[in-house]
């Protein structure tokens, strides 16, 4: 049997300026590039060997955080929404991003000013799309994102994070992996707290199987005691940047459902 098609995966390699990314939460440390040209190269095989169709984004070699593509592109049907980053050095991505949601076929529209809004704090469930609102994300920026997808948009206070997504994401089944005491949990319904930082995050990629950091594999075999498939990968240089799986990529599934 073949391997079945996904959909599509926007994804972006990382430029020479990598080891400048901007870090907020955490300590910087040095950042190999050649690792991290090797780690996102695995990340890529992993996302095709699991049916999903690879598209590059033009790369932006100025731009140090880049690599991040989730943060300048929210994909919900077949409407792609360009970001405003939260930081202002960040909105130099936002275009290549956008042009290449165009070559696919997708409608797109932006967020404006005085919005700002992170595509790491959007993480879609069920037809709910819960957005943190945090250092990178503004109040105007969800109410934008609520005008757009006409969807039900729940607000998460975040502090302790960068990201919404760097405390709680979905599992194929509907429920949530949340770091403890980093989000609200009573927002979320069926939510399972893990304690390895890297532990919450998860992409679905098709069927039971979900993306997993090589840093959580304690949270990795817990997942494969549920019943889910754990496709783990090393992508420890981007964790310095405080990246994670979900960071890497935009997922187009087919069918126009939604991106996590």
């Amino acid at each position: 049997m073949g391997v079945i098609k996904q959909g599509r995966a926007l994804v972006r390699r990382p430029g020479p300026r990598l080891a400048e990314g901007i870090v907020t939460h955490i300590e910087r440390q040095p950042v190999d590039l050649d690792l991290a040209l090797e780690q996102h190269a695995g990340y890529v095989a992993a996302l095709r060997g699991h049916g999903w169709q690879i598209h590059e984004v033009t790369p932006a070699p100025d731009s140090p955080d880049a690599v991040f593509i989730e943060d300048t592109l929210v994909v919900h049907g077949d409407l792609a929404i360009a970001t405003r980053p939260g930081a202002p050095q960040r909105r130099a991505e936002v275009a290549g991003a956008q042009a290449a949601a165009a070559q696919l076929g997708l409608r797109v529209a932006s967020i404006t000013e005085p919005g700002v809004l992170d595509g790491g704090d959007v993480l879609q469930v069920a037809g709910t799309v819960y957005i943190g609102r945090g250092g990178r994300t503004n109040g105007e920026g969800i109410r934008q994102m609520r005008a757009l997808t006409g969807a039900r948009v729940v607000p998460v206070p975040i502090s302790k994070v960068l990201h919404l997504k760097s405390a709680v994401t979905a599992l194929p089944d509907g429920t949530f992996l949340a770091l403890a005491d980093a989000v609200p949990a009573g927002l979320f319904v069926g939510v399972r707290e893990v304690t390895e930082e890297a532990g919450c995050h998860v992409v679905p990629i098709g069927g039971d199987r979900v993306l997993i950091s090589a840093s959580a594999p304690r949270t990795a075999d817990f997942l494969a005691d549920l019943g889910f498939q754990p496709v783990v990968v090393p992508i420890g240089e981007f964790e310095k940047l405080e990246g994670c799986v979900t960071c890497l990529s935009v997922l187009i599934p087919t069918g126009g459902a939604q991106s996590p």
